[in-house]
């Protein structure tokens, strides 16, 4: 689970970068927390490449395909910010 930063550079490597090394490395989940959406996208690798197998927003919950039964509600994960 990586959370993404708010630069562009580091938002290209959580989005990019990371997703491609991990899929290389074979890991079979790979979650992106992105508290500037607000979401957080379950990533499944297929292959040698990841496919979005879950995208949730901030009145949702993500959910594990890796580990049955472990979900995470979003807005647990991220506070969205309020004037």
């Amino acid at each position: 689970m990586d959370v993404v930063s708010e630069d562009a550079a580091s938002r290209a490597r959580d989005y990019e970068d990371k997703r491609r090394d991990y899929a290389q490395a074979g890991i079979p989940e790979y979650w992106i927390v992105d508290p500037a959406e607000p979401k957080i996208l379950v990533l499944s690798l297929e292959g040698d490449r990841y496919h979005v197998a879950h995208e949730a927003g901030v009145e949702a919950h993500a959910a594990s395909r890796v580990l049955p039964g472990f979900e995470v509600s979003v807005e647990a994960v991220i506070r969205p910010t309020r004037p």
